[in-house]
Order: C-alpha cells, then sequence, then structure tokens
C-alpha cells in the first residue's frame, strides 16, 4: 500500500493523527475457502472485489487512491454533506427531500440536491445534498416523523449527482485497470445484485460514485434463501461492527451467524 499511495498507510492507521485517518478507507484483502458471496459498503465494494480475485489488490487501492481524491474535490465545489436519520414508521423521506429542495430554492440555490444516498435498514436512511437542506431537515425533523438525526463526519454529498466530477477520473482508472470476473458472487451497491462479468463491474463501479448505496436491499439479496435453508457464517472484516449492527435490523436469523474480524486484534493477541 505505501508503494501505491506514496505514504505509510499502516503508522497513519495505527498512530494517526485521527483527522487524517478520516479521510483515507483501508481495508485488506483476506482468503476465505468455500465462501460463497462478498459484498462492500460504498469504497468497500472494491475490497470485496479484492477479496473475490476480479480486481489486483494494488490496482484497486490505485483506483480508490483516484476516487478519494476526485471525491475530495468534488465536495469542495459545494457546500454539502450527510445526514444520518432514524425513522418512525410514517416517515417519508422521499417528501422531506422534496421540501428541503423547495427551502434550497427560496434561498436562491439553482438546482439544489437533498436525497436519499444509502439505504441502511427498514428505519434507517442517510440523505445528502447541500448544506442548507440538511439543517432544514434537522430544523424540522420532527414534522417528517426523525426520530434521530446526525450529521455524518465527511465533507461532502457523497453517492448523489454533486459527485458527478469524480465520475469521469475513476472512468479512466477503471478502463486502464484488468477486472476478471469474481470467483464468488460480489453484490453491487448499485442494484443490490450480483455482478455477472467484467465489464459490468467497471460501468457500475462508475455508477456508484453518483448512485444511492442499496444496501438494505443488498443484504435481503444476500440473504434470501428457501424457508428451513440455513444461513451461511458472515464475517465483517475492518474496523467496527457496523455493517453487522444493520444486518441485525435487516435479518435477525442471519445475524446470529455473523462474526466480526479485525486484524488489529489478532496481531495484539500474537504479541506483534
Amino acid at each position: 500500500a505505501e508503494k501505491v499511495l506514496g505514504y505509510d498507510l499502516l503508522s497513519l492507521c495505527l498512530e494517526g493523527p485521527r483527522d487524517e485517518l478520516d479521510r483515507t478507507r483501508h481495508c485488506q484483502p483476506a482468503v476465505v475457502e468455500r465462501c460463497v458471496a462478498a459484498a462492500g459498503y460504498s469504497v468497500g465494494e472494491f475490497a470485496a472485489l479484492v477479496f473475490a480475485g476480479a480486481l489486483d489488490f494494488a490496482e484497486a487501492l490505485y483506483a480508490v487512491k483516484v476516487r478519494a481524491e476526485a471525491m475530495q474535490k468534488a465536495s469542495e465545489a459545494v457546500p454539502s454533506g450527510m445526514l444520518s436519520i432514524i425513522g418512525r414508521r410514517e416517515a417519508n423521506y422521499k417528501f422531506a427531500c422534496l421540501e428541503a429542495r423547495k427551502h434550497c430554492e427560496s434561498l436562491g440555490i439553482e438546482n439544489p440536491v437533498c436525497q436519499i444516498s444509502n439505504y441502511l435498514f427498514p428505519d434507517s436512511r442517510v440523505i445528502a445534498g447541500h448544506l442548507q437542506a440538511l439543517e432544514f431537515l434537522q430544523e424540522n425533523a420532527r414534522k417528517y416523523y426523525f426520530t434521530r438525526t446526525s450529521m455524518l463526519p465527511v465533507s461532502g454529498a457523497f453517492h448523489t449527482r454533486l459527485m458527478e466530477p469524480a465520475v469521469e477520473p475513476l472512468a479512466e482508472v477503471l478502463k486502464s485497470i484488468e477486472i476478471q470476473k469474481p470467483l464468488v458472487c460480489v453484490y453491487s451497491n448499485v442494484d443490490g445484485k450480483k455482478y455477472m462479468h467484467s465489464k459490468h463491474i467497471e460501468k457500475l463501479l462508475v455508477k456508484q460514485v453518483v448512485s444511492p448505496v442499496l444496501w438494505e436491499q443488498t443484504m435481503h439479496s444476500v440473504y434470501e434463501r428457501k424457508q428451513g435453508t440455513e444461513f451461511p457464517y458472515t464475517y465483517e472484516v475492518g474496523p467496527g461492527k457496523q455493517l453487522g449492527a444493520i444486518l441485525k435490523k435487516c435479518n435477525l436469523k442471519a445475524w446470529k451467524q455473523y462474526n466480526h474480524v479485525d486484524a488489529l486484534e489478532d496481531e495484539e493477541a500474537a504479541g506483534t
């Protein structure tokens, strides 16, 4: 990773500073026999594709570097962000976004953006767009039956059309990378379905930057099975257990076979 990126990513992960680390994501490939499926959340999709043998680790990491820099640049063009929301059953996210866009128009903002950018679990969404729209939603949370709202520590409206300037740089770098057919099924964030072939991967990885992450839908696709069929073991690899928490909300039976793998814990246990 250090050779590809030009800086010591490992020491940044272990020692920080935290604000620098927040700007970077790092996933390590792993090898598991008899794996039936893989999926990665947002940038984690690259890690899932490396794991499945579709992408080379160094090439994928370079593509992520280009993607991150292009998204950062797009973020700096417009004051925007992402708002995590837990809502009641009555919550109408699309109507709330429509009213937030109208509010932005009343402030003189042309073509405002405010849309669902991440589907997490049945009562939770992330909405992304212009900061003024997100502030409006926070102020009017009760009206839209939002029980909890919190701004995410990111610098832009990822997975919306505000990321369009990042599309071309990522498309260019993916054209130069050799993409193989995955050895295990990998599910796409864009439509929650399995990738079919290498061109399909190239196309949807680009589209993912400006499309909502359909994670809740992906969880339903991955774990769909006949009544009485056992659920597979699920491993979340990397820091934190957020995806496990989402799985519990989406499918409690599948979650009972869930495990978390943290590379750092393994190293500490080995005394290294």
